[in-house]
């Protein structure tokens, strides 16, 4: 549970106020009453039974609301068992990972700034489990610019704990494809294939 915000602790403390007030003695609050205007005309029991039970409503409405509040928060919000969780998931899915270059591009650099980095994110996400929110997660890439290798430092919105990603691609082959609208020799197409290595750890990299 995330911790309670300034308003979610205003109403749990209005409620325990609203609380006491509804358990103060009629004769108290008479004499009261008296001490501060003698010509006041008396209150009937009646009143003092009909305070009581709207101010223990108006208690009991402040917890709800407080709790909901926590509740939205929660949900909106990841803690650090969950991105734990979430990235140890998404390393795992994303270790050994393939996909497939540009025949004509065979030398081109990973997108590890944009493309690799948005599936960072959204595996990390898919792996957070049912209670965990589906955005606030960041793969920010850090560390020098290398063609086939990367790191990215993941953290998520009300988690305390980073992480470091480690990728590493690795062109391991080619497989034969038919290019489309072609035939004969001609339509043999070779496209490269890169294997992703990806392992992780806590902590900044």
């Amino acid at each position: 549970m995330s911790e309670p915000t300034g308003l979610t602790i205003f109403l749990f403390v209005l409620a325990a106020v609203l609380v006491l007030m509804a358990c103060i003695k009629a004769d108290r609050v008479r004499s009261w009453r008296e001490s501060v205007n003698p010509s006041a005309p008396d209150l009937p029991d009646g009143a003092f039974v009909a305070g009581r039970i709207i101010l223990v409503v108006m208690a009991v409405t402040c917890v709800v609301v407080g709790f909901q509040g926590l509740a939205v928060q929660d949900n909106g919000e990841w803690s650090d068992d969950e991105l734990t969780s979430a990235v140890k998931g998404a390393t795992r899915s994303l270790d050994g990972s393939f996909n497939y270059g540009d025949p004509l591009e065979e030398d081109a650099p990973a997108d590890f700034d944009g493309e690799y980095a948005r599936k960072v994110e959204q595996e990390v996400v898919e792996h957070g489990g049912g209670d965990a929110p589906q955005l606030g997660v960041d793969a920010t890439s850090v560390g020098p610019a290398v063609s086939d290798q990367a790191q990215y430092r993941i953290t998520a919105n009300g988690a305390d704990t980073a992480f470091c990603m480690d990728v590493k691609r690795t062109h391991d082959g080619y497989i034969e494809t038919v290019a489309p609208g072609l035939s004969g020799d001609a339509a043999a197409v070779k496209l490269p294939r890169y294997t992703f290595t990806v392992s992780s750890r806590s902590g900044d990299c």
